[in-house]
């Protein structure tokens, strides 16, 4: 039985609700920690978190703007990624938790999956090596963006209180 792929508007107006849902409600842990504010490295770090649903849904929303101009998708998701590319490469001497888990430990493949979003945008002809659109294989890249981010700010709200100060 074949179904026909998701509507990409549908998907990215859906995406784009959803992480901005999610930094709404990552303001109200935020603020249910003020220790976290004190402290420089806690502070990268759940910026950090901030930036992995926000990015996102900047994405999503600007791919929604007008579809037959790549102009408007490719130049915003370069923008973005390239900012998550950066923000991530800092945080990844930064985080050094003895109880970090896999999702923090592995930081590095969020910078992978932005580099990929880069490329995408840049040299959009290379998702066809996957058998789909540059905007659908974004897609693929933007979910698993926030699935590590979903991992990431788990990890840092279930870290010990002795750890975190």
């Amino acid at each position: 039985m074949r179904t026909e792929p998701m509507d990409l508007s549908a998907f990215y107006s859906l995406m784009s609700v959803t992480c901005f849902t999610l930094v709404g409600l990552w303001w109200t842990v935020i603020q249910r920690h003020p220790e976290w504010k004190t402290d420089p490295t806690r502070r990268r770090l759940s910026g950090g978190v901030y930036l992995s649903f926000l990015l996102p849904g900047l994405m999503s929303t600007f791919a929604q703007v007008d579809a037959t101009n790549p102009f408007i998708w490719r130049s915003s998701f370069t923008a973005a990624a390239i900012v998550g590319l950066v923000n991530t490469a800092r945080l990844l001497g930064a985080d050094r938790s003895p109880t970090r888990g896999p999702f923090r430990r592995f930081r590095w493949v969020v910078a992978v999956l932005y580099a990929a979003i880069v490329v995408l945008a840049l040299v959009p002809g290379v998702a066809s090596v996957i058998g789909g659109t540059p905007l659908q294989s974004a897609a693929v890249a933007l979910i698993l963006l926030v699935v590590r981010a979903h991992g990431l700010a788990w990890e840092f709200m279930m870290e010990p209180d002795e750890v975190q100060r």
